[in-house]
């Protein structure tokens, strides 16, 4: 909610004022009203409110004397003038010290809705620029700029903190009840139209201790809850940021609305991903079945969470490409991370049955290959001779009559297997012996190319510098 107040001497005028707007409506509330100018003043260096409707001309203290009052007292407080017509000189001078807009009195009723939604776009706007100005200190790690923002790390650096971060149900997230959070947050920052950061700051731990209970989050409208660990190192905001949505993320695997606290496991996780990683080695597809049936009741057994998930995915998806790139090459294995898993699969359940997809389909691949494992056994004895012989003339047609191995299959093996083509293969062993040599010889850079397999110089020249960046000479140099 934005929070509003009401300055003017004449008591009717304020009531017309509060019934004149749908405040409620647009995100509004009414915080304090004021017939003082001077007791309005002082509110707003305590409260500095979001809106000050005033009246431009009072006794005593005018209505550009209480922005101008406000502006020197550093605050970021906006302003609407409210004036007679004889008075729209003033109204006009108000505008050019910054005011968002002057009503004339007596207030037209029908000008009132356009004047509301107007205001309200602005301070959505003024907030989303702001949060986004804060979200960038907090994860660049800038106390100098977050200070320039608000006031979290001005005070004692023996302070504590701890990230919470809400996921409203609804499409649009209201504020909610802070009274009904059961905690203070230090700063609350809108994450979006249903997610919202709350950063928690005290002296003491305990005070940090944060528990929800099923009824708290369904009076609140809330799916889910996550919760950081706690730190008193500024410099570790936006580790506790990523922590809390990973928490919040929970909901991923359980499909329930909770609250979830952080906590890694990913030791837990390492003995089925090297289940796996050697079922993709051995080709013992079968075996994959019963790793896959029981691996969401594990993680659920174990209250894993997402950080496990996303272990999970990007180790899996690396034993996959690593030993079956070209037959996977179109199935969108990348590397991914928890917004992008949530992003790309509805649930944990789904992300399981379309792994277990893969694992079909290797299998039916696997029956119709029945030499497979023999051939990788001589390339295995290719590699080896290249190794061994790289400085020498190598050409892949007699490699793989030397070998057994048909010569396009070879290419498939060497990006299935090594990550590159036979060319960039031998070009990476040569141009890391010549590195060695031009450190830690005195050879000219002409016999260090005949040395590692490059009669021709100036091609070895054009070969290092795509390598490598820079010419034989200047790394030489170097």
């Amino acid at each position: 909610m934005y929070s509003v107040i009401i300055v003017d001497d004449e008591p009717w005028a304020i009531k017309g004022i509060r019934n004149a707007f749908d405040w409620e409506k647009y995100g509004f509330e009414i915080t304090g009203q004021f017939t003082s100018a001077h007791k309005a003043i002082e509110f707003i260096g305590e409260a500095s409110p979001d809106l000050v409707i005033t009246d431009i001309r009072m006794p005593e203290i005018s209505g550009l004397d209480l922005m101008k009052r406000t502006k020197e007292m550093g605050l970021d407080v906006d302003f609407v003038v409210v004036s007679g017509f004889a008075e729209f000189a003033y109204a006009q001078e108000a505008l050019r010290y910054g005011a968002l807009d002057y009503c004339l009195k007596p207030l037209d009723i029908e000008m009132a809705d356009p004047l509301i939604e107007k205001l309200a776009l602005h301070f959505s706007n003024k907030r989303g620029v702001r949060n986004n100005l804060i979200l960038e200190a907090l994860t660049s790690s800038d106390k100098s700029e977050m200070n320039r923002l608000t006031h979290l790390f001005d005070t004692s650096t023996n302070d504590y903190f701890r990230v919470v971060i809400m996921y409203a149900n609804g499409e649009n997230k209201h504020d909610h009840d802070l009274k009904a959070l059961h905690f203070r947050p230090a700063l609350e920052v809108s994450l979006g139209s249903r997610k919202t950061l709350y950063i928690l700051k005290s002296e003491s731990i305990t005070d940090l201790d944060v528990r929800f209970e099923s009824a708290d989050l369904t009076d609140l409208d809330v799916k889910t809850v996550g919760i950081s660990s706690i730190s008193n190192q500024y410099d570790q905001m936006a580790k506790l940021i990523k922590e809390a949505d990973i928490a919040a993320s929970t909901v991923f695997l359980n499909e329930v609305n909770g609250s979830y606290e952080y906590e890694q496991k990913l030791n837990l996780v390492k003995p089925y991903i090297d289940g796996i990683s050697t079922i993709m080695q051995e080709k013992k597809f079968e075996d994959m079945d019963d790793i896959m049936d029981r691996l969401m009741l594990y993680f659920k057994q174990n209250n894993l969470g997402m950080g496990e998930v996303v272990y999970l995915w990007n180790q899996v998806v690396s034993s996959l490409v690593g030993s079956y790139y070209e037959e996977l090459q179109d199935m969108e294995l990348d590397f991914l991370n928890y917004s992008e898993l949530k992003e790309r699969f509805e649930t944990f359940e789904s992300l399981c049955s379309f792994l277990n997809d893969i694992v079909c389909y290797l299998k039916q691949l696997n029956y119709q290959s029945t030499n497979e494992g023999d051939k990788n056994v001589y390339f295995s004895q290719m590699v080896k001779y290249i190794d061994n012989n790289f400085q020498s003339e190598l050409y892949l047609k007699d490699l793989s009559v030397k070998f057994l191995i048909n010569q396009v299959y070879c290419c498939q093996l060497f990006k299935k297997n090594l990550g590159k083509t036979f060319s960039e293969y031998v070009t990476d062993l040569r141009i890391k012996k010549a590195c060695e040599l031009l450190k830690h010889t005195e050879w000219s850079i002409d016999e260090i190319a005949a040395k590692v397999g490059y009669m021709d110089y100036y091609y070895f020249n054009k070969v290092f510098k795509k390598h490598s960046g820079i010419t034989p000479t200047k790394f030489r140099k170097s």
